[in-house]
């Protein structure tokens, strides 16, 4: 198990990791005309320049609607809390859009948690899974990785970690797992925190 007392530098995922999950990707990819289980910002990226306008602006519309939808999970404000008070420095990095990503940390009341400058979405960094918006993140704070976590829900929170060899956390609400992508798995954030004090 890795002792995460030591840990001083912590990166977020956003949705489905510190809010509830509200995203229905089966209808938002319906609505943009994609196939079933593609990812939708690389399907996106493969249109032509006049058809990728068209489909941001919708995507853009139907995120501004799941965003004020937020809820925080289970545990999120006990959590940031105590890494502020341990006095670690707390980042998000999201596939969704920087405005968004504000609008949902409102939402959930943890946007006093965090700076504008550590909260990178797509357009400030290549989308997970790359290692992209880690690295800024880590570069902005002068931190070294073997301090550094990436916490998310998804297998592609878990490859950027990886990709930029820092410590992953995997919050599996869903029972879905990637092993060999995990350092850490939690079921909830309350069991993260927990993990604080051991």
């Amino acid at each position: 198990m890795v002792n995460l007392t030591h840990k001083r530098y912590w990166i977020f995922d956003l949705d489905g990791t510190l809010t509830k999950p509200v995203h229905d990707f089966a209808y938002i990819r319906h609505e943009l005309g994609l196939q079933p289980d593609v990812d939708i910002l690389s399907a996106i990226a493969a249109q032509p320049a006049e058809e990728q306008r068209t489909m941001l602006a919708r995507l853009d519309e139907l995120e501004r609607y799941y965003a004020a939808q937020a809820e925080p999970a289970e545990g999120v404000v006990e959590l940031l809390a105590k890494l502020h008070e341990n006095e670690c420095c707390l980042g998000i990095l999201t596939r969704n859009t920087h405005e968004f990503a504000l609008l949902s940390l409102e939402a959930i009341g943890a946007a006093n948690f965090f700076a504008r400058q550590d909260v990178l979405g797509r357009d400030e960094a290549a989308p997970k899974p790359s290692a992209e918006g880690i690295n800024i993140l880590l570069n902005q704070w002068v931190a070294p990785k073997e301090k550094a976590v990436m916490v998310g829900d998804f297998h592609f929170d878990l490859l950027a970690g990886r990709a930029a060899s820092v410590t992953t956390i995997h919050v599996d609400r869903a029972e879905r797992s990637w092993p060999d992508a995990t350092d850490i798995r939690v079921s909830n954030l309350f069991e993260l925190c927990a993990q604080l004090n051991d």
